[in-house]
């Protein structure tokens, strides 16, 4: 419900000039409202310091000038008094936190947790990368802090303690275990004050819930003079202290950056502005006063102002929910807009996770600037950009071939219409000619890899070019699909909004690729977002925890604060003297024991209401809206289960009057005169086509494709087969025709291989996207711990996403057994369950789901789609079904090699129930522990096939079945052409350095297995046998790695090595021979066990692989697995360590590494959902890093104190063995696991142990750190510090799409 209330007050601005502004990275774009509604724009270089100081007032300057003949007032300052207001975005805060160039910080944390924001969730960013590249901190010195507070927890807490009961927020209740020692605080503060600090930053653990000790030392701050105090309950009052630490150490960091731009702004204005009403633009859409603008609320302002104008203008030509399609020169933004803003409230830029209300704004990496590339066959398009310097070659700056360079020489770029800023002397047109001459180079390296392959074709200049320009569409077609239907939405049933400098040259492409019958383009559409400042409302936001029960009891208490949040909301927006305020209440909601909140706003009461209360009856249901969309978003709904209110949101807006747009004339007739005509080049040849100026068209022209529109900011291109109409209000909307079969043979063509490698890939990204909607256990829904993929009709992997190293390939071995087992027999409507490691089973959690795809009148499959995912218990001997001493495979739960799960289209779930609750007759196994979310993931993971069958079935429907899987053929036979290329570089390299082409290496497990590897390359023929024999023998433990798993490491190191993206399937290991002996470490007998083969000797195998190829040395080589709970409840964990150091490269620390990626639970959910107190987490202080020229990572330290008692169960390794240095680099140190005892006493722990401890014990774990790399005495650098590295680009992507990969590929 939205409550309008109105209130006195006049227009501002009125016969005045009014300018919007969107300051970008390489343009800043003006757009001023003229007196009596005429509008004048501008755009000029944002950084041009020769000509101007600052471009948005030099902007409103030349602007003042022309339109009045007077700029300065008598101060020689530009004259105000003209000024009606400014409305203006700004990448000042991103550029910043992209270049690290905020303030020096100091962070106040409590003892302990010095590195907690180092360390962050301990995902690695790319898990590719040898070469760990850690976003750099954003604050330069950390104090400790001793004080403390923890979640009271009366009915689990067994401590015997005396601490003071602090009262939080609604009614929550903590425990005092250390007050703040101010004598301490007020000393180290003072000391970072005397280094010349003015920043500072305070991240107390559950401080959201219970502030007092941050309010305690930021009183002391403000005392000790710093001039910017920030406190993490103040920058954003949630849960979760990582999240809300990076909040406020940004806001910390980047507002004194900001208020020194906004005082620069305002100087070169007569009385610095005064008098004039002057806004900025928020990430959330929102306007707020310069006065509010603060560094944590301001990365995405630039991008927020394309979303409102896009979403205000766009949608009054049409129903249709719209997408919006910003391309500029560097990347795409991607957003949804369907009558309301989609909002996220934590969202990760530039490494850093923000906890504030922003647009889901989606950055992808692909731009005008993205560089093209050809690769072992394949065209590939980005993400590495030319930026704005040196730009795209055809800007005469020494820049590389790139999108933009593409488009000119397809004709969709005219230089005669472009303005002449290129060049050494930024006087030059683009230039045509050096483009054509360097797509000849590449022309001729492709038509040379043609002729090689035996391809008798000689592709074109413009062949080649368009290629490109078809690669670069699908790429950006991939992050829109993933938008959409990740929620369940049809991408088809969506409107087109196009804007940006780029997007008007793709926008017909990128709309039927995705089955989109129509585009909108805004006049304004190359300056929208300066335009969307204009349109924009003033948004003032309140926000405040809550942790209260969702139910009619505390309906009134939610009322009353709801109620009181909106007073506070209502008066901060009357001051600014707004005659029309709207108020819109959020509740942020979220099933008890789920991590999935929403927020939510309500839905008309209708009285059908589960309960009735106040709050329904003033404010709506809350409860309709939160289960619609969860509903929607993950299709189903939970019964009988506890809804949650996390937090209490008002959001505020102050309604703005900006005028609405003219309408231009209406045409005499609908054919306009074209100004002369061009060559341009599609699919289907080139053509002769007109040039029309947008300046010149009426409402109700239409324009028939092919066609070329220039406006004085960008270029549109009509395709063939599509109508553009211009409306009332001058905009265009365009028709294209969708739906026609593509017209391609099975032979190889370079630029299909590119495009059905991303086709492939989405339909396994939009799998694992039905899946994590449908499930409903916490580790596929909120770990993401599951993968999915598509399978050729032999079995053979074709993709796989997202990537998972454990499972890499590993799902190839199950679906083959399946086709050894089954052979002719399976029909369509079948369904088969496979764990089992002689099936190509992992571990026994992971079950794996496989689905045949028949096509029509083929009698045999023509695909297989198959979906794994881990399930929190499948029985056994312990909770969780991961005992750390199990020496079976029947102590580990239940096994399946070839189960029919569903038959002819029947879920078996008799059958099903019956083998998963039946124990195994190992000794004190039990069935499962939760059979309803088995069934239901089960259920999922079907779900998640069939929407791959039906997205095959699509492309083969638009491709035909012989195009698709050829391809398929020609996909993995790419990613074999890859992976001999590295072989022949590395075998050339070996015996240039050795003499010889073997490579041996052998590591040691713990109990001294070996794992013994000889590597012998072929560097003629780029293939290579990886023999494992010597490897150890089966062991008495659970250490045993199925096969799948060895061939699942050695293809993530052959990725690795790679260096850059090819497709991973099982042309990877095509030019390898595995030998692996039986019976062995690595292939063991069909009853051994082996949950500790998955977890541990995965990470050893990888070890010896990249020894053998002196890749790097060693990380950890350890998950660090913890299991803890009793008979109610269970917590499970990994832990990071240090990453090993490369040729040229420290090791990170602090890190996940190789076969795991899992993000850790946030200290403060840990510490209110379970009982235990998190006392240490941080990077090891006893050098546990390999010293060499190249320093390994850092282990952590962690150590948990359990109020009560429960079972630790601990699977580690590396506790014996060091991780090995290389190169002349020293080994890091091993792990330790501890028990310090209540009374005192440290009691050493195994390496794999199952413990019963007691209330007041505490577990503390160092992981092992990283081996060095090189001599240390070839290193002159003395800096022993955790290495940290810099993030120097300027493109880093963003959003929901992102951060959903992100998420996954730390599972």
């Amino acid at each position: 419900m939205v409550l309008v209330e109105t209130a006195g007050g006049s227009s501002e601005g009125a016969g005045k000039y009014c300018f919007a502004i969107d300051r970008g990275g390489t343009f800043t774009d003006v757009l001023c409202i003229c007196p009596g509604g005429r509008v004048r724009t501008i755009k000029l270089l944002s950084e041009d310091p020769d000509r101007y100081s600052d471009a948005p007032r030099e902007g409103i300057r030349r602007i003042l000038k022309e339109e009045t003949g007077s700029d300065l007032a008598p101060s020689g300052l530009v004259d105000t008094s003209k000024i009606g207001w400014v409305r203006m975005g700004t990448t000042v805060a991103t550029n910043a936190l992209l270049e690290r160039k905020g303030d020096p910080v100091v962070l106040v944390v409590n003892t302990g947790f010095r590195d907690l924001l180092y360390i962050g969730n301990q995902a690695r960013p790319k898990i590719f990368d040898l070469n760990i590249r850690k976003p750099a901190n954003l604050y330069q010195t950390v104090v400790e802090v001793d004080c403390r507070i923890v979640p009271e927890q009366a009915d689990r807490c067994q401590l015997n303690n005396q601490w003071k009961v602090l009262h939080g927020v609604a009614g929550s209740k903590y425990l005092e275990v250390q007050p703040v020692d101010e004598s301490s605080v007020r000393s180290s503060l003072a000391a970072a004050r005397e280094q010349g600090i003015n920043s500072v930053s305070v991240v107390l653990t559950h401080s959201y819930a219970c502030p007092e000790h941050e309010l305690r030392i930021g009183s002391i701050a403000k005392q000790l003079g710093f001039s910017h105090v920030t406190l993490s309950h103040q920058a954003m009052p949630m849960c979760r202290v990582v999240a809300r630490g990076y909040t406020a150490c940004a806001e910390a960091y980047l507002t004194p950056h900001v208020d020194r731009y906004l005082a620069s702004f305002k100087s070169g204005f007569d009385n610095q502005l005064a008098g004039v009403d002057v806004l900025f633009m928020q990430s959330d859409g929102g306007l707020t006063n310069m006065e509010n603008f603060r560094g944590a609320r301001a990365i995405l302002s630039g991008p927020a102002g394309g979303v409102v104008g896009y979403a205000l203008t766009g949608s009054r030509e049409t129903d249709l929910p719209l997408i919006g399609f910003d391309m500029g020169g560097t990347s795409t933004d991607v957003s949804r807009y369907a009558g309301n803003y989609e909002h996220v409230i934590e969202s990760t830029t530039a490494g850093v996770t923000i906890q504030a209300p922003q647009l889901d704004i989606n950055t992808v990496a692909a731009g005008g600037g993205s560089r093209l590339f050809f690769r072992s066959g394949i065209f590939v398009v980005g993400p590495e950009s030319a930026g704005s310097h040196p730009g795209p070659a055809c800007y005469k700056k020494g820049g590389p071939l790139t999108v933009t360079d593409a488009n000119l020489m397809l004709g969709r770029i005219l230089p005669q219409y472009f303005p002449k800023i290129f060049g050494p002397t930024e006087s030059d047109p683009l230039d045509y000619e050096l483009a054509r001459h360097k797509f000849s180079e590449l022309q001729a390296e492709i038509n040379a890899h043609l002729a090689f392959s035996g391809d008798s074709r000689v592709l074109t200049l413009e062949q080649v070019a368009l290629g490109f320009i078809r690669v670069a569409n699908e790429t950006m077609c991939r992050p829109i699909r993933a938008l959409t239907q990740s929620r369940g939405l049809d991408t088809a049933n969506h409107v087109l909004s196009c804007f940006g400098g780029a997007g008007g040259q793709h926008a017909c492409s990128i709309a039927r690729n995705l089955g989109i019958a129509k585009v909108v383009v805004h006049k304004y559409a190359g300056i929208l977002s300066a335009y969307g400042m204009a349109l924009a409302d003033v948004v003032q936001e309140v926000q405040e925890p809550s942790g209260l029960e969702f139910n009619e009891s505390n309906g009134h208490v939610l009322k009353e604060r709801l109620d009181a949040l909106s007073k506070q909301c209502h008066a901060k927006l009357s001051e600014q003297g707004f005659p029309k305020i709207e108020l819109q209440p959020f509740l942020h909601l979220r099933y008890e024991g789920t991590d999935g909140a929403l927020m939510c706003a309500p839905a008309v009461a209708t009285g059908g209401l589960e309960f009735s209360s106040s709050l329904a009856t003033a404010y709506g249901d809350f409860h309709a809206t939160f289960l619609e969309r969860y509903r929607t978003e993950f299709g189903f709904v939970l019964q009988n289960r506890s809804i949650i209110v996390d937090d209490i949101r008002i959001r505020g807006l102050g309604k703005n009057d900006t005028p609405p747009e003219a309408q231009v004339n209406a045409a005499p007739e609908p054919t306009p005169t074209a100004e002369g005509n061009t060559i341009v080049h599609f699919d289907e040849g080139a053509f002769n086509a007109p040039i029309f100026l947008t300046k010149n068209l009426l409402a109700g022209h239409k324009i028939s494709g092919p066609a070329v529109l220039i406006d004085q900011l960008s270029t549109i291109i009509v395709e063939p087969e599509c109508v553009a109409e211009v409306t009332r209000y001058g905009d265009l909307v365009i028709d294209v025709q969708t739906g026609s079969k593509h017209g391609i043979n099975e032979e190889l063509d370079p630029v299909h291989l590119s495009i059905f490698s991303h086709r492939f890939m989405s339909i396994a990204e939009q799998m694992g996207r039905v899946l994590q909607r449908t499930s409903i256990s916490t580790n596929i829904k909120e770990r993401l711990d599951f993968s999915c993929a598509l399978f050729g009709p032999d079995g053979g992997l074709v993709s796989n996403a997202p990537h998972i190293p454990v499972h890499l390939g590993a799902m190839q071995e199950t679906v083959q057994y399946q086709l050894r087992v089954r052979g002719d027999t399976l029909k369509n409507g079948d369904v088969l369950l496979a764990n089992h490691p002689q099936a190509g089973g992992s571990h026994l959690p992971d079950l794996t789901v496989i689905t045949p795809v028949f096509y029509e009148g083929q009698p045999k499959p023509v695909f297989f789609v198959a979906s794994r995912g881990h399930h929190a218990d499948i029985g056994g001997i312990t909770p969780g079904s991961m005992p750390p001493h199990s020496t079976t495979l029947a102590q580990e739960g239940a096994a399946f090699k070839s189960f029919l799960i569903v038959e002819n289209g029947q879920f078996q779930e008799k059958q099903i129930v019956e083998r998963l609750t039946t124990p195994t007759n190992a000794k004190g196994a039990v069935g499962t522990r939760n059979l309803s979310d088995n069934l239901s993931d089960l259920k999922a993971q079907i779900a998640a096939n069939h929407k791959g069958i039906h997205l095959v079935s699509e492309l083969i429907d638009s491709y035909g079945l012989s195009v698709v899987q050829a391809y398929m053929t020609h996909i993995q036979k790419n990613a074999e052409l890859a992976v001999r290329d590295m072989l022949r570089q590395i075998g050339r390299d070996t015996l240039e350095r050795t003499g010889s082409t073997v490579l041996t290496a052998q590591e040691f497990m713990d109990d001294g297995s070996p794992i013994t590897l000889r590597v012998t390359i072929d560097p003629e023929s780029g293939s290579a046998l990886c023999d494992f024999t010597g490897s150890g023998q089966e062991v008495w433990g659970n250490c045993n790695a199925p096969r799948a798993i060895t061939l699942s490491a050695l293809i993530y190191c052959l990725r690795c090595m790679v260096g850059h993206d090819v497709p991973l399937n099982q042309g990877c290991l095509a030019p390898i021979q595995v030998v692996i002996p039986k019976n062995s470490i690595l292939d063991p007998s069909e009853g051994a066990a082996v949950v500790g083969g998955n977890v541990q000797t995965s990470q050893r195998i990888v070890d010896t692989v990249l020894k053998a190829f002196r890749a790097c040395a060693a990380s950890q080589g350890c998950m660090n697995n913890i299991t803890i709970g009793d008979d109610q409840w269970g917590y499970y964990e990994t832990v990071a360590g240090g990453a090993g150091a490369g040729p040229d490269w420290h090791g990170a620390g602090g890190v996940h590494t190789h076969m795991t990626n899992t993000r850790i639970t946030d200290p403060e959910i840990l510490e209110l959902r379970y009982p235990m107190i998190l006392k240490r987490f941080c990077l090891r202080t006893d050098g546990s890093g390999g010293r060499g020229r190249f320093i390994g990572g850092e282990g952590v330290e962690r150590d948990l104190l359990f109020r009560k008692p429960v079972t630790l169960s601990v699977l580690t390794e590396r506790r014996t063995l060091q991780p090995y240095g290389l190169a002349g680099g020293e080994p890091g140190k091993s792990g330790r696991n501890l028990i310090i005892k209540r009374d005192g006493r440290v009691v050493a722990l195994p390496g794999k142990i199952c413990i019963d401890v007691e209330a007041g014990d505490t577990f503390a774990m160092k992981t092992p750190g990283g081996g060095g790399y090189g001599h240390s005495d070839d290193s002159s650098n003395a800096d022993l510090s955790p290495p940290i590295i810099a993030s120097g680009h300027r493109f880093v992507e963003r959003g929901t799409v992102y951060n959903y990969s992100q998420a996954q590929e730390s599972a």
